[in-house]
């Protein structure tokens, strides 16, 4: 039993993929560890036969992990990874195709890639892959990268000239090298196979793709990245196939997560509207025939947001997952008649994999109570849990849902969190903590944010799903669609209210938190409400007009706000900085440097603004992490710096500063 503790935390392994077997026998895990010095995780690769008659089976050791598992047909193992070649002179590569018999033995080097390969996809019936690696533009050839990387290097040079946009994604520089697809053919051969470049200098455009490749590996579906005018981008899909580019034009949607049929033609995608200022965004799943290339939505009335497309074995049907009220099932989508039919009830669903054989389907499932775990679903909705490494858990707290009905009506639903030892004589102190995204839902176990590590203290943590959250349809998005704060702050609050009136959370000492989204919210909040003892707020933004041109997607926010240039207007009446001057709660605030999604000056703004009003506040800052917290001692200091912010002014203890701060 894995007892959750701060003191234990980064210490629990953690699943992060699964891939199944091409005879439904076994699925390969992707599991984060600490590594031997405890300051970074590391990615292994672990086997858990699908029968659950045996525990997980560790496959890969190596100090710089493994990622991107995926099967031949003939039961091998790929993988990428960074380790070196025994058997070659040191090449350079920043990462390298590996492969791992079904018989067993040592892994041996398929590929090297000098800038690195992001992402595989291997066919069913044959045993080709198709990669996305990272190139230099006008290398020829990997070996001609490889002496540029080396004449960039020799002359310090480390620029990169643009002319496209975007030029950064999330935490990364887009560029100096650029991806293209490459395809392998005979991989399970004795002889390494030779590369075939597929797209060539494709700058721009397959930067965070995702593809499928046809059973016989004769067809390549992929997202492309098209620029637009004024600095708006595109994401269609094309089919490569005996030298030539097609298009599959999307219409008015944006074509993402392509999976061809088991039959090679048709493929299903999900779409994506990405709405205006007027009505907010959309998605479905769009179903085309590749060899006209002609495409239409379909199950078009079905509310939730389709994601993850997965063929059933006989091309008769798609899974899919969809957020649905605090929870992410699988769902059915018949081909031939439209009509969709659920399949699970509880918990978020992920990594789906139909099983050959047509009867079941293996995924990763998690929730508020437990992280991801392997599992097999049967079609009649019943879920087996397979040998998982860190399962079970025993947790510090107890998990219920709250269901309250906003101003207008509308339900709003909740995850609680409540200490196990919170009664009306010993009532526990409350935080509530408003998610990221804006579009997202509290509906799975996320490391970054465990509310568990605060019930362990003692707390109460309230998670609402306010306006603008996945799951409840398209009317719940469009209520705070280009509004934001107000809306979103009456949703939480109506919920927060309900749940103050329990005897066993004290209603006297209330925070809160939030990230991203949810650290806009608390920035919103922190102007507009004087009622929380503290506030943390983490990556957030603070200042919309100046965030617009210098976060890493900028087209984004005018499809629901519009242009900055006609009207400011919208920017400056969602901006929190606005109400700087009614903000009197001490507040924390928390950023990464490398943070491109909310820049850094986001925060820095929002702590100049605090500290010139007289706010009392204290500034958290990570020079090497960004939009999120990944390194394990960072990890930790992040959640001792927020515990210690909450027990001083929610609880009256001294300051505590943590030990390596």
């Amino acid at each position: 039993m894995t007892k959750l503790t701060l003191a234990g935390y980064n210490a629990i392994p953690r699943v992060s993929g699964l891939v199944l077997s091409p005879d439904g026998g076994r699925v390969v895990l992707s599991v984060q560890t600490l590594s031997a010095d405890s300051t970074r995780f590391v990615t292994s690769l672990w086997e858990v036969p699908t029968n659950g008659a045996t525990e997980a089976r560790r496959l890969t050791f190596s100090d710089k992990g493994e990622s991107s598992p995926a099967f031949l047909p003939d039961g091998s193992l790929v993988f990428v990874s960074g380790r070196s070649d025994p058997t070659v002179k040191e090449d350079e590569a920043e990462s390298r195709l590996w492969l791992l018999p079904a018989a067993g033995g040592e892994a041996r080097t398929l590929l090297s890639v000098p800038g690195g390969i992001r992402s595989l996809v291997a066919t069913r019936d044959t045993d080709t892959l198709v990669l996305r690696a990272q190139v230099y533009p006008g290398s020829e050839a990997l070996a001609d990268d490889l002496q540029k990387g080396k004449k960039r290097k020799e002359a310090g040079v480390s620029a990169i000239l643009y002319d496209t946009f975007p030029t950064r994604f999330w935490d990364h520089d887009l560029g100096p090298r650029w991806s293209r697809l490459l395809r392998l053919t005979g991989v399970s051969g004795a002889d390494r196979p030779a590369p075939e470049d597929l797209t060539g200098d494709a700058v721009n455009n397959l930067e965070e793709a995702s593809i499928s490749v046809s059973p016989d590996g004769q067809a390549v579906v992929s997202t492309w990245d098209r620029a637009l005018e004024k600095g708006f981008r595109n994401l269609q899909l094309v089919v490569i196939k005996d030298g030539r580019r097609q298009e599959l034009d999307g219409g008015r949607y944006e074509l993402t997560s392509p999976q061809i049929s088991p039959d090679g033609r048709r493929v299903v995608a999900a779409a994506l509207n990405r709405g205006n200022p007027k009505q907010s965004e959309r998605v479905h799943l769009w179903l085309a025939d590749l060899d006209t290339g002609r495409g239409e939505i379909v199950a078009e009335d079905f509310p939730m947001w389709p994601a993850e497309p997965h063929w059933a074995p006989d091309g008769s049907s798609v899974f899919f997952v969809a957020d649905q009220r605090l929870h992410r099932p699988i769902f059915r989508l018949d081909v031939s008649s439209g009509e969709v039919s659920q399949i699970t009830t509880e918990g978020a669903f992920s990594s789906i994999c139909p099983d050959p054989s047509g009867r079941s389907i293996f995924a990763l499932r998690t929730s508020l109570t437990a992280p991801l775990e392997a599992v097999r679903v049967d079609l009649d909705g019943s879920v087996t849990p397979l040998p998982t490494p860190g399962f079970p858990f025993d947790l510090p707290g107890e998990v219920s849902s709250v269901t309250v009905d906003a101003a207008d009506g509308t339900p709003i639903h909740s995850w609680l969190v409540m200490p196990k030892d919170a009664t009306p004589a010993k009532p526990a102190p409350l935080v509530l903590w408003v998610h990221g995204g804006p579009l997202s839902s509290w509906n799975a176990w996320n490391w970054r944010w465990c509310p568990h590590l605060l019930a362990e203290r003692g707390y109460a943590v309230l998670m609402p799903d306010p306006a603008l959250s996945t799951g409840y349809g398209d009317a719940f998005i469009q209520r705070a669609w280009g509004v934001w704060g107000d809306v979103v702050m009456d949703d939480v609050f109506a919920v927060l209210d309900d749940v103050l009136a329990r005897p066993d959370i004290d209603s006297s000492r209330v925070a809160e938190m939030g990230g991203s989204f949810g650290g806009y919210m608390s920035n919103w909040i922190a102007g507009h409400s004087d009622r929380f003892r503290a506030i943390i707020t983490h990556a957030s933004l603070w200042s919309m007009d100046n965030f617009q041109s210098t976060t890493d997607e900028p087209d984004w926010w005018e499809h629901q706000f519009g242009s900055p240039y006609e009207h400011p207007e919208r920017y400056r009446a969602a901006s929190p900085d606005v109400a700087i001057a009614s903000v009197k709660t001490p507040m924390l605030v928390i950023h990464g440097n490398f943070d491109y999604r909310v820049p850094i000056s986001e925060a820095l703004q929002l702590w100049t603004d605090l500290r010139r009003h007289g706010v009392p506040s204290q500034y958290l800052y990570f020079p090497d992490e960004n939009h999120w917290i990944l390194k394990p001692g960072n990890a930790m200091v992040w959640y001792q710096t927020v515990l210690a912010f909450l027990d001083h002014y929610m609880l009256g203890e001294d300051w505590r500063r943590p030990e390596l701060l």
